[in-house]
């Protein structure tokens, strides 16, 4: 498969899916964290190459109700970040999954298809995060762990802060990875294996 995420600098989930034997690829405006195939530029420059799957993680300050004391004083950004997010839903792409916390767009665009917690992956720890789907299933939980501690809400301030809030975690990428890796096209047929 040949796999693209969007708005990804860490390299998490794109590594997550090479590991898995697929052709991943990150994009970000900011360079990657770990070596790897990356873009460093505009989604859009990207959007017609051949991409079986996307995985975008769009950015969500001017998206997130944790922010929503500024919304008042953000409207045309909110407004640029929505024709974002409905430019990543509507790329032609087949299989598309894109993530963000509880945010506007559930009620600007459409509610999510799957909404899912850190602890459902490995991580012991909250941070409900909303899954809008096209042309792929919702995630099964993989490895459901005891504690439910708000870390990313517990972060001190500092000028990583959102870097390390932002970052897809380990088990929830490998998740994507091996869920979605395996996911059939609109035809019914599964990706290729050979080589994998």
């Amino acid at each position: 498969m040949r796999v693209l995420v969007a708005c990804e600098y860490s390299g998490r989930v794109r590594d997550a899916f090479l590991r898995a034997g697929h052709e991943a690829m990150s994009c970000d405006l900011l360079p990657t964290d770990e070596p790897g195939p990356h873009y460093q530029g505009d989604v859009r420059d990207l959007m017609g190459q051949g991409w079986d799957l996307m995985i975008a993680h769009p950015p969500c300050t001017h998206l997130a109700v944790s922010g929503a004391r500024w919304f008042k004083d953000k409207l045309t950004e909110q407004a640029e970040a929505l024709d974002f997010v409905r430019m990543l839903l509507d790329a032609p792409i087949e299989r598309i999954a894109l993530e963000n916390p509880i945010s506007i767009i559930s009620s600007r665009i459409r509610k999510p298809d799957q909404v899912i917690q850190p602890w459902q992956y490995g991580h012991g720890e909250t941070k409900a995060t909303c899954l809008w789907l096209k042309g792929l299933p919702k995630l099964t939980p993989t490895n459901i762990v005891d504690g439910r501690e708000a870390r990313v809400h517990k972060m001190p301030p500092g000028p990583n802060r959102w870097k390390e809030r932002s970052r897809t975690l380990e088990g929830v990428a490998n998740a994507m990875a091996a869920q979605w890796g395996q996911a059939p096209n609109a035809e019914g047929n599964k990706p290729p294996t050979s080589g994998v």
